[in-house]
């Protein structure tokens, strides 16, 4: 078996054009992809049956929030460190220890459930341990996405990324929602541990592909650099700007759901796995409406219309009367979702320099890991207050406003900085030497 990152076929030279999904012509790339999206699938079981457990325990959003903050606001402690050790480590080394921690997390909480004690303070300290962790894998994560690649596919990877993610989305809760009515939580837990052990396997075998070798240097540049970059490109401030929107008003939806379910649908496990789902199909098929287009869209245009859709959309998921419209409002929310998120996520990817990418990208967590726990906790506390329709419509609005003034914002270009994102690779380093190619 041969090195399994090498291509399979002569790439195309220059730009983004060929499709969304030329990244999968490299070996190394398509292991990864297919395990992210096992475990991704098993980390959606765990996603859906925790607020599902928590909810039909204590009845409140507020601790159904309360799970969001655990998982997302370690992130801020952690994430510069995970940044850090990006940029300065052998990034699929420290992907490959994350994810073994993720799956000790992932079996306890299978044996917290299993034998019976099942205390919702417990599921909460063991989420806080997922994010901690996560501090550190998903700087890595988005790190290595694009070493797996030459500089071309950077845009079909980071997006096909995304879509893994978001198939394990539409896939996973209609499992986990077929599993809670028949077997209960305990295999839900059970398959997200055991999905990691797909990672850990492919990672024990991929290395970087051969264009994207990091440079040697003698001085690793700093925070003050990191921070240098961040303060002189609008694009990347644009990008942690977007992703504080998204998390805040956005993102409370996929901890939602199991209040749609309960109390505004009346539905059991598998109408909150079809809600649930429907939040993943939408982006699925956003995502192979693009492949079929077979050519990148400008970044601030896909961004700024992805905004739209997911503001309007999730004012309709408020208004919706029953679980059928319910769940066409959810599709349009993941599209939105997805055309917002991956282009952000692309033009980060694309205006940040290697010897830097690590940190910028663990600032773009930074903010969007507290910006997902503050919004579920507002939103949390709005819903019992209001009722979770009017949250919804309420965050739907805000998003919409933010969106217009963005677009708007005298002196500035708007969204159209996203687009400064070139093929070419930003400066890195001054004192970097290239790897030779052999």
């Amino acid at each position: 078996m041969g090195d399994p990152t090498t291509p399979t076929t002569d790439q195309p030279a220059g730009g983004h054009r060929g499709g969304l999904l030329r990244a999968l012509r490299h070996r190394g790339f398509r292991l990864v992809w297919v395990t992210g999206f096992v475990s991704n699938t098993g980390t959606w079981l765990s996603n859906l049956t925790v607020p599902y457990v928590l909810y039909q325990a204590t009845h409140s959003a507020v601790w159904v929030a309360w799970a969001a903050v655990a998982q997302f606001a370690p992130g801020l402690i952690f994430a510069p460190l995970g940044g850090t050790l990006a940029d300065r480590r052998d990034r699929r080394l420290l992907l490959l220890w994350a994810q073994i921690g993720l799956a000790v997390v992932g079996f306890l909480m299978w044996v917290h459930w299993a034998f019976g004690a099942r205390q919702p303070v417990v599921l909460i300290g063991l989420l806080t341990l997922l994010g901690f962790l996560n501090g550190i894998n998903n700087p890595a994560w988005q790190s290595l996405v694009n070493d797996l690649v030459p500089r071309p596919d950077v845009f079909s990877a980071v997006t096909l990324n995304s879509l893994q993610f978001n198939l394990a989305r539409a896939f996973g809760p209609g499992v986990a929602g077929a599993l809670l009515a028949t077997l209960g939580p305990s295999w839900a837990f059970f398959l997200n541990a055991v999905s990691f052990l797909f990672v850990i396997g492919a990672l024990l075998v991929v290395r970087p592909h051969a264009t994207r070798q990091r440079p040697r240097v003698r001085e690793h540049p700093g925070w003050r650099d990191v921070f240098g970059v961040i303060r002189g490109n609008p694009g990347i401030q644009l990008t942690i700007l977007v992703s504080v929107a998204i998390g805040l008003f956005a993102n409370p939806i996929f901890q939602l759901t199991v209040v749609f379910a309960a109390d505004v649908y009346v539905v059991g496990p598998v109408g909150l796995g079809l809600l649930t789902s429907a939040l993943g199909v939408g982006s699925v098929l956003f995502a192979f409406a693009g492949a079929l287009r077979r050519a990148r869209s400008r970044l601030g245009r896909s961004v700024s219309r992805g905004l739209v859709v997911l503001a309007v959309s999730l004012v309709a998921m408020g208004i919706m009367p029953n679980l059928p419209l319910g769940i066409v409002a959810a599709t349009a929310v993941g599209a939105g979702f997805l055309a917002s998120i991956s282009g952000v996520n692309t033009a980060l990817q694309l205006l940040s320099g290697d010897l830097v990418r690590g940190r910028v990208l663990a600032i773009r967590h930074m903010f969007y890991s507290a910006a997902i726990p503050a919004g579920s906790m507002l939103q949390g506390i709005a819903t019992d207050a209001w009722g979770v329709r009017w949250a919804t419509i309420g965050a739907g609005t805000i998003l919409a406003v933010v969106t217009v003034t963005i677009a708007r914002w005298p002196g500035r270009r708007g969204f159209a900085v996203l687009d400064d994102a070139r093929d070419e690779e930003p400066a890195t380093h001054p004192n970097a030497e290239q790897r030779s190619a052999s």
